[in-house]
């Protein structure tokens, strides 16, 4: 069976991190880039990071910056994303998501995470910042 799965994540206090992993079962994860979204119950899901097959990294949200870093380890075939200085506001349900591959392979969205067609999403992670 062909899926994505996620593990980390639960309660943290403010100030605190929190690493999110993301395993693929029945394929290898290095072909394609993993997207990491996250969603507030009752608003929209936004993408937040991506990372490509070589392990470049892109940004679509700035309250991030400096605080999130996603990683691979092709070898576990899994990608990380690492929270650090959490935020109340930070608390959503978070997904990985492997980004589907196009006629130049599995490539992450310049600007618009909307824009990348999703093959595998995880089963989704919350993360609860609360004190």
């Amino acid at each position: 069976q062909l899926q994505v799965v996620q593990s980390g994540g639960g309660l943290v206090q403010p100030g605190e991190s929190a690493r999110l992993s993301c395993t693929a079962s029945g394929f290898f994860l290095d072909y394609y880039a993993i997207g990491w979204f996250r969603q507030v119950p009752g608003k929209e899901r936004e993408g937040i990071l991506c990372i490509g097959t070589s392990g470049d990294g892109t940004k679509y949200i700035k309250d991030v910056e400096g605080r999130f870093t996603v990683s691979r380890d092709d070898a576990k075939n899994t990608v990380y994303l690492q929270m650090n200085n959490l935020k109340p506001e930070d608390t959503a349900f978070y997904y990985c998501a492997t980004v589907s591959r196009g006629p130049d392979g599995s490539r992450c969205a310049k600007s618009d995470p909307k824009s990348m067609i999703i093959d595998y999403w995880g089963q989704g992670t919350l993360v609860t910042v609360s004190s």
